[in-house]
């Protein structure tokens, strides 16, 4: 089997490594090398977050991956977190370790079916939550990430309609926050729809001096109980200058790593889903692991590639929300 065989089986190359290796140290190596840079979201595993040159949520990779002057962008996250890197600079190599790490809320709304649900509403403007492909931006009129998205929508003048997609839930809180009536895809999150009202009820009563913070992606019965609700990067911040010893957090738990690094006199709880598992991750971010990264960084492949036309409608309201975030000192 050849290597692009091999990569279209199964998303990523397999190599053997040899055990004495200083991954650490030869990734760091193989950056110098190819003038690559690694972006992180804090949902990757802890090993990952530790070798990345920039850690972040979707609004902060975004504006990373414009500004970055590396030749190579490795992307340790989801395929449309490394497509979304791509548009912004499409003349850069973008790789990411497992081109199967997908996104079960971008997977929630096709394209074809959401141009069909946007030919229903022709005189609205449309706003994407980031977490969508690159041809769901490519019919958008803005982007949003979870950090600015009531800010978007509040920049917008009174009268216009729009159209929120695809996470039904964040759509439901900015329309609450804003007081806007918007027209919402019906799509959500797997990891952030799985949390159990009655089990972090009774956390809660177990620990009454936590925090319980939550992700605007989550369903509104659990917003409804959070002490603060507020992007990845909103949620650690909170942790940081908040004086609670102890915080349950609603959203994947990979955050937890940054959260204790932060604040080691602190205590961090997963909120618990509704299933057997003791915390709450995503299979999709855990796919990327340090292997597949320094495999990924050493061969060259798997490598993001999107149509040029597509980049060409998908970079604009990007463009347009990293201008309104900067108007706005986001």
């Amino acid at each position: 089997m050849n290597t692009f065989e091999e990569l279209n089986r199964t998303g990523f190359i397999a190599e053997h490594i040899d055990p004495t290796l200083d991954l650490f140290d030869e990734i760091e190596k193989l950056k110098k090398e190819k003038n690559a840079v690694v972006l992180a979201h804090y949902y990757q595993e802890p090993d990952i977050q530790d070798i990345a040159d920039y850690l972040g949520d979707s609004l902060g990779l975004s504006q990373e991956a414009a500004k970055t002057d590396a030749d190579v962008i490795v992307f340790a996250g989801v395929h449309f977190m490394a497509e979304t890197a791509k548009i912004l600079s499409p003349e850069k190599k973008v790789l990411l370790p497992d081109l199967k790490a997908g996104c079960s809320l971008s997977d929630s709304c096709p394209p074809h079916l959401f141009a069909k649900f946007k030919e229903k509403y022709p005189d609205h403007l449309v706003i994407t939550y980031v977490n969508c492909t690159a041809e769901l931006k490519a019919l958008s009129d803005l982007v949003c990430t979870s950090s600015n998205a009531v800010q978007i929508v509040n920049s917008l003048p009174k009268e216009a309609k729009i159209i929120f997609g695809p996470d039904r839930n964040l759509g439901a809180y900015v329309a609450k926050k804003t007081g806007r009536d918007l027209v919402l895809w019906n799509g959500a999150c797997m990891v952030h729809e799985i949390f159990s009202q009655q089990r972090i009820l009774k956390l809660k009563a177990e620990n009454p001096n936590a925090q319980f913070i939550a992700h605007p992606e989550c369903e509104e019965v659990v917003l409804s109980m959070a002490d603060y609700i507020g992007s990845t990067t909103g949620l650690l911040n909170y942790t940081v200058t908040h004086p609670a010893k102890a915080f349950i957090v609603a959203t994947e738990s990979g955050i937890i790593h940054q959260m204790e690094k932060s604040n080691p006199d602190k205590m961090f709880i997963p909120a618990p889903p509704n299933n057997t598992c003791a915390c709450n991750e995503c299979p999709h971010m855990k796919l990327n692991t340090l292997e597949k990264l320094y495999i990924c960084l050493k061969n060259g492949l798997p490598e993001v590639t999107i149509p040029t036309h597509i980049i060409k409608k998908a970079r604009k309201p990007i463009e347009r929300m990293l201008e309104i975030s900067a108007q706005l000192g986001l």
